[in-house]
Parts: C-alpha cells; sequence; structure tokens
C-alpha cells in the first residue's frame, strides 16, 4: 500500500517535471533566439524590465531560466542592475501562470490536448523532413511545431495533475499519512521547509506547488499547509539562480542574491499571514482548495514584486552600485520619465 502510494505520486511528480520541460525546451527553441534582445531593449526603466519579465516567463513557462539568462546578461555587460531587478520582480508573477492555468481544471482535457499535439507535430514532419504533403512556410512550419510540442508538454502536465488527485482517497485512508498531515497542520513552518527543499532538488517551484495543488484538491492536504508549502517553493526556486551565479561576475551574483533576498523577505514576512492569503483566495475560488493556492500564490507574487519596484528605481538613479564597478555597467543611466 505505502510502495504503491510512492510509486504513484513520484509518477505524477514524474510527469509534471517531465510536461513542464518539455515546454519550456520547445518555447525556448521557438523564441529563446530573440528573447535575449527583447530583454535587452525593453529595460529602459524597472517598469518596463518588470512587464518584460512577467511576459517572457509567462511565454517560456520557467521564471529560472529568465533568471538564468539575465544574469548572463549582467555578467557580459549587456543589461543594467536596474533593468536585471525589474526583470527578476517580473518573472516572480509571469511563473504564476502555469499554476493558474492548472487551477482551470483542465486535466480531464489532458489525453485530447496530448492528440491535438502529435497531430500538429505530425503534420509538420509529413510537409518537411518526408515531403508527403505541401510545405509550410518556414515561420508558420516553426510555430506549429514547437507550438505543437510546447501543447504535448501542458497535457502531459495535466496529466500528472490528474494522477496526483487520482491518489487522494487513498492518502485519506492511510493512517500514517494523515497523522503527518495534522503535524504539519499544527507546525506549518515544516510545510515551508519541505517546499523550499523539493523546489530546490526540482529545480521548479511550479511543479511543487501543482503537486500540492493536487493532493489540496484530493482532500489529502489542506489549504492553509499547502500556502505554506507555496512559500517555501518561492524560496527554494531561487537554488538554480545560485549556482547558475558562481562561475561569473559580480553583477550576476548581485542578480541571484537580489532574487533570494526577495523571495525569503517577502516568505517571512507573508508567513505570519498566511489566514489572510487564505482568505483572499477563498473569495476568489470558494470550495476549491487547488485554485486558492493558485491565487494565494499569485497574490503573494504580486504583492512582493509591487512592493519591490520602487527599489528598483532608487538603484537605476545611481544611490547603488557595486564595489569598484560604475554606476549601470558603464551605460548612461535611461530616463525613468
Amino acid at each position: 500500500m505505502i510502495l504503491t502510494l510512492v510509486l504513484a505520486s513520484a509518477f505524477g511528480l514524474a510527469l509534471l517535471l517531465l510536461g513542464m520541460k518539455l515546454m519550456e525546451s520547445a518555447l525556448r527553441m521557438w523564441a529563446g533566439s530573440r528573447l535575449p534582445a527583447v530583454l535587452n531593449h525593453t529595460t529602459s526603466t524597472p517598469l518596463r524590465g518588470f512587464a518584460a519579465g512577467t511576459a517572457s516567463s509567462a511565454l517560456m513557462q520557467s521564471g529560472t531560466a529568465v533568471t538564468v539568462l539575465t544574469i548572463g546578461l549582467v555578467n557580459a555587460g549587456m543589461m543594467p542592475l536596474a533593468g536585471s531587478f525589474g526583470i527578476i520582480l517580473g518573472t516572480n508573477v509571469g511563473t504564476c501562470l502555469t499554476t493558474e492555468l492548472i487551477s482551470l481544471h483542465l486535466h480531464r482535457f489532458g489525453l485530447p490536448l496530448l492528440a491535438v499535439a502529435f497531430v500538429g507535430w505530425l503534420w509538420t514532419a509529413l510537409a518537411g523532413e518526408m515531403g508527403l504533403l505541401p510545405r509550410l512556410p518556414r515561420s508558420w512550419a516553426e510555430a506549429i511545431r514547437y507550438g505543437s510540442a510546447a501543447l504535448a508538454g501542458f497535457a502531459m502536465l495535466l496529466a500528472g495533475f490528474a494522477m496526483l488527485q487520482s491518489i487522494g482517497p487513498s492518502l485519506l485512508a492511510n493512517g500514517r499519512f494523515m497523522g503527518l498531515m495534522t503535524e504539519a497542520a499544527g507546525r506549518p513552518v515544516w510545510g515551508l521547509l519541505s517546499g523550499a527543499a523539493l523546489s530546490g532538488a526540482v529545480h521548479s517551484s511550479a511543479a511543487v506547488i501543482g503537486m500540492t495543488m493536487g493532493l489540496a484538491g484530493s482532500g489529502a492536504l489542506s489549504p492553509m499547509t499547502g500556502i505554506a508549502v507555496m512559500l517555501g517553493a518561492n524560496v527554494g526556486t531561487c537554488f538554480t539562480g545560485l549556482l547558475a551565479s558562481l562561475g561569473g561576475g559580480r553583477g550576476g551574483r548581485f542578480v541571484a542574491l537580489s532574487q533570494i533576498v526577495l523571495n525569503v523577505t517577502g516568505a517571512a514576512v507573508f508567513y505570519p499571514l498566511r489566514g489572510l492569503l487564505f482568505a483572499a483566495a477563498s473569495r476568489l475560488a470558494p470550495n476549491d482548495p487547488a485554485a486558492q493556492i493558485a491565487h494565494a500564490q499569485t497574490i503573494f507574487n504580486v504583492a512582493c514584486s509591487l512592493l519591490a519596484l520602487p527599489l528598483a528605481y532608487w538603484l537605476l538613479n545611481g544611490r547603488f552600485r557595486l564595489p569598484g564597478s560604475r554606476p549601470n555597467s558603464g551605460r548612461k543611466p535611461p530616463r525613468t520619465a
């Protein structure tokens, strides 16, 4: 019984991760070559950087990928620190799109979406490499092929979410698991720490939050405990950026540390306010624990980013610089008006 539950939950999480990585890879191959230029030309003000970070992480379904790319641009001297800080604030908001999509209960459409994705990919193969259908314009072929791959990843993500929800009744019948949940409810800090550790291990906060939503939707996990896990997952997602910054310059390390400070401070501030987060999310999605966790994440990230956005303007105006470096990486400070 225990082994079956462990294997089922591991398989569900694996589907979530595989689906997210497939989506990220397909969208990165489609738009990734143009993304550095877009980011570099949309950071004249922190607000524009915030918008660019939000849109790019939502498009690529990976705030981590955008963060790592931003660290590389800063290390190369192609982006000022203030612009990079705005992008980091945006990635925290854009990454909420994945969990919000999961909360729409689209998992019953997982197999039909996978079939549509396969047909789209097969069409490009028949019209391209196989030459059995009229050749498509290159832009159309790329859009359909990479879009189909991203759709297949989304379908796999939904299948993983459905798998996690399906084991809920068995978990509810397991006395040992319910004992652990009772312990976690009494000590929510363990939920926060486990969310941070698991997110750092799998390099995906969205996958950890999606798994938490699946358990909450089946009744195996309380929304309040799920919100604690969500706060921890937002801290754990900083681990990948920190690793990416270790081999670079001070600018890249500053970007990674800025993300850590932002997410850790946000989690520390909102941890005592979990009840308010839950109340606000419950108003948006009454009687839907999975959606409540997704909405709580969105409220948390939007609030943290908007509160920290004025700091980026403080950086932009030249009141802060790294020791031994010129303000804004030697570039003339852009106008903020």
